[in-house]
């Protein structure tokens, strides 16, 4: 009785959360019944195994990830039969280790461009970037301590820089995306935030294929790679970098420089026409039937992607193989890229999600990448993304811990 009294307390501390902060936040998609229905959830938790390795841990759930009983929107104005479908993978694992789902996190329109109503809960007239903006904020209002998000461009580690909080996009395909509203399926994969970089460890063996639990181990080589991608950040940014940059080498930390990307302006251009390709073709059917209904930028991307013909699209996934071989050969002795998380701060606005281009070259190859908070700019939270090899995720949660250790003692 005990263990179901602190369930339920939980619920209603949750629920008096979001109740009082999300009104001028809106993290979350309004759910008038959330309260019974997670004190339903908690009555279905209490006879199951306290073990469990997020036994009553409440976690957010991006809007283009599909949950039984509550309906996928993805931020637009399609009726939500028309997104129906089972329930993802993701949060069938979530919800088997004990989570409980508190609703589903507000979304750029169909993870697309066009922003939802989410504010900076650091800074309430900045944006809190994109697509997955209800999912940041709602871990860095503290109305949940995890929510997943999903990343094509830069759709979680932007916003967790923008917001101060944590947030790991996992190499491509180590997290199965079943029952989500794909925008570009040669890209997408689902993520997750946190409050730090623990937190980020603690999901991975629950979310990810083929876990291999490991110790953090010694400090990592990390390289800068200098050159034409890390010109795109502002001096904001870069100065800022620098900082964090003599922090990391003053811990000890080994940090190259290593010129690299010659060719961003191609990799930038590949990512576009993949992109853009997909989501014309993922949105065919629904798009020829609702065009009325989509807001105006969802529309001129899938126009955008309808131009693109099969040729210059099947060029762009071989050059999208090409680099990320190449990629992989330059970071034979480096364990992580260490860059900056987003061109600066957040904006001020709301009529945009931000730039996305410091994970470009990383998502186009699939690699895994985090974001810590580190620092600020005045009052504006800033990131420091760690971009690890294809498929060692371990390794760079890992070292995530240690560089966010080694941060916090400068």
């Amino acid at each position: 009785m005990a263990r179901a009294d602190d369930l339920n307390g939980l619920v209603g501390r949750i629920c008096d959360r979001i109740e009082q902060d999300d009104p001028w936040i809106h993290a979350f998609v309004p759910e008038p019944d959330r309260r019974s229905r997670l004190l339903a959830a908690v009555a279905r938790l209490a006879d199951s195994d306290a073990d469990a390795a997020l036994f009553g841990v409440p976690v957010g759930v991006k809007d283009v990830i599909r949950v039984d009983g509550l309906p996928t929107r993805a931020g637009s104005r399609l009726p939500p039969e028309a997104l129906g479908g089972p329930q993802a993978s993701v949060v069938s694992r979530l919800v088997a280790a004990g989570a409980l789902i508190a609703g589903k996190t507000v979304t750029a329109e169909f993870a697309s461009t066009a922003p939802g109503p989410t504010r900076n809960p650091r800074a309430r007239h900045h944006t809190p970037g994109g697509s997955s903006s209800g999912s940041a904020a709602a871990v860095a209002a503290g109305m949940v301590p995890f929510a997943l998000g999903t990343q094509t461009m830069a759709s979680v580690i932007r916003p967790a820089a923008f917001c101060g909080v944590a947030g790991f996009r996992p190499t491509y395909g180590r997290v199965p995306a079943d029952g989500v509203i794909a925008h570009s399926p040669s890209l997408d994969v689902v993520g997750w935030f946190a409050r730090d970089a623990g937190g980020l460890a603690a999901l991975a063996p629950v979310l990810c294929d083929g876990w291999r639990q490991q110790d953090a181990g010694v400090g990592p080589v990390l390289a800068i790679p200098v050159g034409p991608y890390l010109d795109q950040a502002n001096p904001t940014a870069l100065r800022a970098f620098a900082v964090q940059a003599a922090s990391l080498r003053a811990a000890g930390i080994e940090v190259r420089e290593v010129p690299v990307l010659d060719d961003f302006a191609e990799v930038q251009r590949a990512l576009f026409v993949i992109s853009r390709y997909e989501l014309a073709r993922r949105h065919d059917a629904w798009f020829a039937r609702y065009a009325d209904l989509y807001r105006p930028e969802t529309a001129t991307a899938i126009r955008e992607g309808q131009a693109i013909g099969a040729a210059e699209y099947a060029a762009a996934r071989q050059f999208q193989a090409r680099f990320a071989g190449r990629l992989a050969e330059v970071m034979d002795d480096i364990d992580a890229w260490i860059t900056p998380a987003a061109t600066g701060p957040a904006p001020a606005g709301l009529g945009s999600t931000g730039d996305p281009v410091m994970s470009v070259p990383w998502s186009v190859a699939g690699l895994p990448a985090v974001s810590l908070l580190a620092g600020q700019a005045g009052r504006l939270p800033l990131g420091l993304q760690f971009v690890g090899r294809r498929g060692e995720d371990e390794s760079l949660l890992g070292y995530a811990v240690v560089i966010e250790r080694a941060l916090a003692d400068r």
